[in-house]
């Protein structure tokens, strides 16, 4: 086979392509400020807040059931909406009225009106549509079929673990094309993977193992923990038999990131926000 030629490029061909760094907000309070870029001020390496995800990334959250994965989804998806920009909400494991559902009441909670983002967020319903979870092709020119229509720039895909539930040796495949196919098409997006029960909550690995992660641009991993004694009552500051749910930015390519472990919170009118570091509370 002859040499691939046009895949050899100079560094500052290529740069002269690279699209602007800036932040995408995430709807997700302390979230946007765990991302940063570096500018040189006076010689000297500055960090700059990015103000969210970066853009155009392909960002994998991961983690256990009930840590909020699905409401940070969410609240992306309406923060997006309430901007202008229309997203794109691919269910793959709840009926998309159930997911539309649970999305008004988070609306309400964000103080945003329904009736500003309802022709903002394009539902793609693949819990419903055995094919589109079955048929990568299927899914992804459906996908592309939403993209164009309505101008989608943010996409949510909840979650990409069920496009490779019941043959998890495809998963880095499967993933790679989604992940190239949202890169064509300029997207930042937001791609939930779920654990399996023996894998470790503090790492990024998924079902299809680290397949996610190591093709995603940036890796976010959620963990929860039940207080169960008193000294993790001390240590934690969590009253006994409260859950302490936990953030994580593992890595990002495209920017720097906070590498601290934090609280992460579920209020009580059910949103997510990001909460101290762990080392803070633990020296109060």
């Amino acid at each position: 086979m002859a040499a691939i030629k046009d895949s050899v490029e100079l560094l500052g061909d290529v740069g002269r392509r690279i699209p602007k760094l800036f932040g995408i907000a995430t709807g997700v309070e302390g979230l946007d400020e765990m991302f940063f870029s570096v500018k040189i001020e006076d010689g000297k390496a500055r960090k700059i807040p990015l103000g969210g995800f970066p853009s155009r990334a392909v960002v994998n959250l991961t983690g256990i059931p009930e840590t909020g994965k699905s409401l940070m989804g969410e609240q992306f998806a309406i923060k997006q909406a309430s901007l202008g920009y229309p997203v794109c909400f691919v269910t793959v494991e709840s009926p998309s009225a159930f997911v539309v559902q649970g999305m008004r009441q988070r609306a309400l909670a964000m103080g945003i009106d329904w009736e500003d983002i309802e022709d903002k967020i394009i539902m793609v319903d693949a819990a419903s549509k055995p094919v589109l979870r079955e048929n990568l092709k299927t899914f992804l020119d459906t996908l592309e079929f939403a993209i164009d229509k309505y101008d989608v720039k943010n996409v949510v895909v909840d979650s990409i673990t069920g496009l490779y539930e019941a043959k998890e040796m495809m998963a880095r495949g499967i993933v790679r094309e989604v992940f190239n196919f949202l890169k064509r098409k300029g997207q930042t997006a937001l791609l939930i993977s779920q654990k399996r029960s023996g894998h470790e909550e503090e790492t990024a690995e998924a079902a299809g193992g680290y397949a996610v992660s190591h093709i995603c641009d940036c890796t976010i991993v959620l963990g929860k923990r039940l207080i169960l004694s008193k000294t993790a009552e001390s240590m934690f500051k969590i009253p006994i038999g409260n859950i302490m749910r936990t953030i994580r930015i593992d890595g990002c390519r495209l920017c720097g990131h906070d590498t601290s472990t934090h609280l992460l919170e579920i209020t009580e009118l059910g949103l997510v926000k990001v909460g101290p570091k762990l080392e803070e509370i633990m020296k109060r």
